[in-house]
This record gives C-alpha cells, sequence and structure tokens, in this order.
C-alpha cells in the first residue's frame, strides 16, 4: 500500500514541485499552505509521515511539531529549513523531528530519508476496526467469532475498494472521497459479513464507515 504524506509548507511552487515528485514515486500526497491547515488535516486523516517547513507565516514548523509532540501525536516527521547548521539541526531534533534537511536539497534523498523514518516509526494512530474485521500485511480479513472454524479469512476487495476502506477506517470515523460505484460495492460486501457496520453518505463530503446497533431481541424474536 502506498504511503501518505502530509507537506505543509508555505512556498506555493515548492510545496507543488515536491507533491508532484513524491507521487511519481508512489506516495500519496496531502498538502497545506500552512500549520493551521495541516492540523486540520491531521484531525480527519491519518498519515504515515510529515515533511514540514520550519518557517512558515503564522505558527511556525518548529512551534508546530511541539504542539504535535505534546498532544501525543508521534507520527514521523521531516524538517524542511533554510537554517543550515548544527544548532538548527539539533533545535529541529529536540523539538521532535525524526530528521531535519537543509535546502536546497535533492528529491533523492529527501525520498530515502522519507522512506527510513516511516520504516523505523512504529505506527500508533487511533485505527479501531469493527468487531470482526482485522487488518494485516496489507489485506482485510474477516473473523466470526459465532462460527467453530475461528481462522480469520480474506475479505475479498478490488484495489479501488480496499483503499477506500483503509481510508475510512484511518481512524474511524473518517470521511473519505470515493466513486459511488466503489463505495456502493464495498458498502454491499461489508453488509454481508458485518452486520454491524454500515457505510453511509455524508453529502459534499464522501462516505463514513459507521457502527449500528443490533435490532433488540424480544421473546426470542428481533424486533
Amino acid at each position: 500500500m502506498n504511503k501518505t504524506v502530509l507537506i505543509i509548507d508555505d512556498d506555493d511552487m515548492l510545496r507543488k514541485t515536491l507533491a508532484r515528485g513524491l507521487r511519481d514515486n508512489a506516495f500519496n500526497v496531502l498538502s497545506a499552505s500552512c500549520a493551521a491547515d495541516g492540523d486540520e488535516i491531521l484531525s480527519r486523516i491519518t498519515v504515515d509521515a510529515i515533511i514540514l517547513d520550519r518557517m512558515m507565516g503564522g505558527m511556525d514548523g518548529l512551534t508546530f511539531l511541539q504542539t504535535l509532540r505534546s498532544r501525543g501525536i508521534t507520527t514521523p516527521v521531516i524538517m524542511l529549513t533554510a537554517m543550515g547548521g548544527a544548532e538548527n539541526a539539533i533545535d529541529g531534533l529536540a523539538g521532535g523531528a525524526n530528521d531535519y534537511l537543509a535546502k536546497p536539497f535533492q528529491l533523492r534523498e529527501l525520498i530515502l530519508r522519507l522512506n527510513n523514518i516511516i520504516k523505523n516509526t512504529p505506527r500508533t494512530d487511533n485505527t479501531t476496526l469493527p468487531n470482526g474485521l482485522i487488518y494485516s500485511d496489507d489485506e482485510f480479513f474477516i473473523k466470526n467469532p459465532h462460527v467453530s472454524d475461528k481462522t480469520p479469512r480474506i475479505l475479498p476487495l478490488s484495489g479501488e475498494e480496499k483503499k477506500l476502506l483503509r481510508n475510512l477506517t484511518t481512524p474511524m470515523g473518517n470521511i473519505a472521497p470515493a466513486a459511488p460505484m466503489v463505495a456502493k460495492r464495498l458498502r454491499n460486501k461489508l453488509n454481508v459479513v458485518l452486520s454491524d457496520t454500515d457505510i453511509i453518505t455524508v453529502r459534499g463530503r464522501g462516505y463514513k464507515l459507521i457502527h449500528i446497533q443490533p435490532a433488540q431481541e424480544n421473546n426470542g424474536e428481533k424486533k
């Protein structure tokens, strides 16, 4: 599965160029021009890494990074800056950055560093999958606690369906865009195997995976 990276930088040209370069190297890319916009994205979507400019208008990158860390957000961060030198690097690393790269830089070096921090940082997002749904080794599995065979079985999904389900569950409650037919196919497949889960449409924004309350029983019959 492609890794998702959030770029936060107020230099429009650099941000767009960097996003294009990362997409060409199989990354999913989100971008923001300021710390406030980046924080709003992080409130909705779990990313694998953040590329963060140190000197920005509004809240600067170092202050923003320290704020993230104080809130317990451990997403790996590469800090980009025009401020070279050992002391500035030490400030960035002490502030919570996983790596520190001075501008100008080569895209290839950034990608190598990016892959390195993602690989070496355990993912601790807030994913809470519905009961019976398991995610492992880039596949979703179904485990039915009511049958004698407890072995999870793979949930057959197309690439688009799997991507949508991953986006909907990282974290649960996330709203994700998708083609209507993709969402419909995924909904139908989930309804067959998960009785307490459904996909709803959020008008103008996309789709959301929700828990639904099972029907209560009365004298052995469902209402």
